[in-house]
């Protein structure tokens, strides 16, 4: 999924921190609020300016960002 229309960095909102487009909540907000077992419907409940591709796209981007945190395994050597 593409996530860079939902995900936005802006110095003047929320410190920087990564939000959901045109909202203050934050991607943090979100995967907290799915680790502790919400699902998307109650965070949809909690958080009305959210859409279940926001969700998504959460999700995607942190995925991306851990993908680009996880080290690399080495290459095996070449007898």
């Amino acid at each position: 999924m593409n996530f860079k229309p939902y995900i936005t960095r802006d110095p003047a909102i929320c410190g920087g921190e990564p939000v959901v487009t045109g909202t203050r909540v934050t991607v943090r907000t979100v995967l907290a609020s799915l680790a502790e077992g919400m699902d998307a419907e109650e965070l949809l409940q909690d958080f009305p300016s959210l859409s279940r591709d926001a969700i998504r796209a959460v999700i995607a981007f942190a995925a991306l960002s851990a993908e680009e945190d996880l080290p690399v395994a080495g290459l095996p050597a070449v007898a």
